[in-house]
């Protein structure tokens, strides 16, 4: 019980779990109110770290905004819509830096019937900012919405194969055509903001159960929201200690840099790896970084000529090379991909997949059996697909042409390449997040039927063995169907996957409590809520 209490006091030190919720977990393991608020104010004695201070603006600099950009989570395909999302929003679960989950807008959750049917306890006294109760109906609604192909939604994916929803009171119930051990972990999505009336009527309205209400907001230039006084985890000296967060949309990398340094913001995304370590050694700031599940990509749709042929798709795949890329463009922030989404980070990963290497030869052998024309096979480009895009890019090309492969580049501009180039040309550079499981990644970017299949996979092999897979609550028969899928996509999936991401991120030293978290950048969005001034 001791080295429970332990980390659990950290996690409060840290700013990743409010006072509130400490005395309510120690409370579970039979520690008094006061003993619990005494091993705090040791704890952080002990560690160093200052208490939490409430007030003051934090102000994040962030990549990835267009003038398209919207608050309907169901459009959100970006960091900076999904950043400002977070401010004024929450899903049911959100994605913990251990792995696990916690528990937003449902206090409590549990699988019966074989991991069929899921009951979702909404919580009490949890409401939206205009002061209305959130209600199971609430939640039912918002899943109606992005169960609903006309939302096109990017959750569509994994909101397949629900059998029915209902209330009971303050239950929410799922229940499925078939098991799904993994079904709460898809209930952190970051489209699923659970909104009133589900958001039919106003789906960008901007209204959620998150500690910040919207001030202002200029879609693709910035955004501001400040404090609510009645958020429901907790008081501002618990969590969300800012009086207000501004969001500035900095897409260009140098412009960034710039801002922090000069004090225009506090944190950023994105830091360029090529810079990263120069900048750590700038005064008063700090330069984080950890590995995760986010990988950058070239994707191709492989219904559409000339990248239909698989030969032509393994021909580009042995011609990338991986670990210049991972030199060169991560500066070892990262590690080789293997044209599949997955990696070790992700449960039941299959090691035993064979690494592709770089072969140009194979490359070579595959061109000339694919019998292309010898045209031009066009890559589109731009800054904001992923730090150092355009370089790698470069490389490719370079690459390819040593294996008598045509690869042209066409770079786009960063404003409305999310909605006008990506997932809509044939043939570009990308980047995924990646997802906590590896049935929620399957799920939204490879199943036939998901609207961000962004490499027009669809094949009913591959999605009958992740539905098998799903239902399969045997881990030992669950990794080798899983196995067989990554195989799959690595052999004939129009994903070329050269690398996978570490988040780097730079913050302001006067920025505390600030703790990295694996599924994404900035505390996978969460910064400004556990973080605080000195």
């Amino acid at each position: 019980m001791n080295d429970q209490l332990k980390e659990l006091s950290a996690a409060v030190t840290k700013g990743v779990m409010t006072r509130r919720e400490f005395v309510a977990r120690a409370a579970a393991l039979g520690v008094t109110a006061a003993a619990a608020n005494s091993m705090l104010a040791s704890s952080a004695q002990a560690d160093g770290h200052a208490t939490p201070v409430a007030g003051g603006t934090f102000r994040l600099g962030v990549q990835g905004g267009e003038s398209t950009n919207t608050q309907d989570p169901a459009s959100w395909a970006s960091d900076v819509p999904l950043q400002i999302g977070f401010f004024w929003g929450e899903p049911l679960v959100e994605l913990a830096e251990d792995g696990g989950l916690r528990g937003l807008v449902a206090e409590s959750w549990e699988g019966s019937n074989e991991a069929k049917t899921w009951t979702f306890n909404i919580r009490q006294g949890c409401t939206f900012s205009t002061g209305a109760q959130v209600t199971a109906d609430d939640v039912m609604k918002t899943m109606e919405r992005h169960s609903n192909e006309d939302s096109k939604s990017g959750a569509l994916g994994i909101m397949q194969g629900i059998k029915s929803m209902s209330v009971d009171g303050n239950k929410f119930i799922l229940e499925l055509e078939i098991g799904n051990a993994d079904l709460p972990y898809q209930m952190a999505d970051y489209h699923l903001i659970i909104q009133p009336g589900g958001g039919f009527d106003a789906p960008d309205a901007a209204i959620g159960t998150g500690p910040y209400t919207m001030e202002s907001y200029e879609p693709g230039v910035s955004a501001k929201a400040v404090r609510r006084d009645d958020y429901w985890g907790g008081s501002q000296e618990e969590v969300a200690h800012y009086d207000a967060v501004e969001l500035i949309v900095l897409n260009d990398a140098t412009a960034r840099t710039a801002a922090l340094q000069s004090g225009q913001v506090d944190a950023i995304n994105r830091v360029e790896p090529k810079i990263a370590k120069l900048l750590d050694r700038a005064p008063n700031l700090e330069v984080t970084s950890i590995g995760g599940r986010g990988h950058y990509v070239f994707i191709a749709h492989v219904d559409t000529a000339p990248l239909d042929n698989n030969d032509l798709r393994l021909a580009l795949k042995y011609a990338i090379n991986r670990e210049e890329l991972v030199d060169k463009i991560l500066q070892g922030y990262g590690t080789v991909g293997n044209d599949m989404p997955i990696n070790a980070a992700y449960p039941l990963f299959d090691d035993s997949i064979p690494q592709r290497s770089f072969d140009l030869d194979k490359a070579k052998e595959h061109y000339e059996k694919s019998g292309h024309d010898g045209s031009p096979i066009v890559l589109r480009v731009a800054d904001g697909a992923f730090p150092g895009a355009v370089d790698a890019a470069a490389l490719f090309q370079q690459s390819a042409q040593a294996a008598g492969i045509p690869l042209e580049i066409k770079r786009e501009p960063n404003d409305g390449y999310w909605s006008e180039v990506w997932n809509v040309q044939p043939f570009c550079a990308s980047y995924w997040g990646g997802r906590p499981v590896q049935d929620q990644m399957y799920s939204t970017a490879y199943l036939s039927t998901a609207d961000w299949n962004d490499t027009r996979w669809k094949v009913e092999e591959f999605d009958a063995l992740l539905l098998e897979a799903r239902a399969e609550l045997d881990e030992t028969k669950r990794k080798e169907l899983y196995s067989k899928m990554g195989h799959m996509l690595n052999e004939e999936g129009g994903v070329i996957l050269p690398m996978f991401n570490d988040f780097v991120d730079a913050i302001s030293s006067e920025v505390k409590g600030y703790v990295g978290n694996p599924n994404g950048p900035q505390g996978y969005w969460k910064s400004f809520k556990y973080t605080w001034k000195a």
